[in-house]
């Protein structure tokens, strides 16, 4: 992990589209500034992973049921 410093007002760029300034500072919050293009998906950490759990969650299928999904979709009888 790289650590900086910076100070009010400050940048660090991340590669040439991906800017993030210190705003400010108060009560042990820091306030950042982030200049991105717009395809670039901005998430806080806690927002990512819950869209990761939520995405981990979905893939898990029971087989018997999507059998029966086929089933129903294909017209198949038993």
């Amino acid at each position: 992990m790289l650590v900086l410093t910076r100070k009010m007002g400050e940048s660090i760029c991340l590669g040439r589209d991906i800017e993030v300034k210190v705003l400010g500072y108060q009560g042990g919050e820091v306030k950042l500034g982030v200049t991105a293009p717009k395809e670039v998906i901005i998430l806080r950490r806690e927002i990512f992973d819950e869209i990761e759990a939520q995405n981990k969650e979905s893939s898990n299928v029971d087989p018997g049921a999507l059998g029966k999904v086929l089933d129903i979709l294909g017209g198949e009888e038993k």
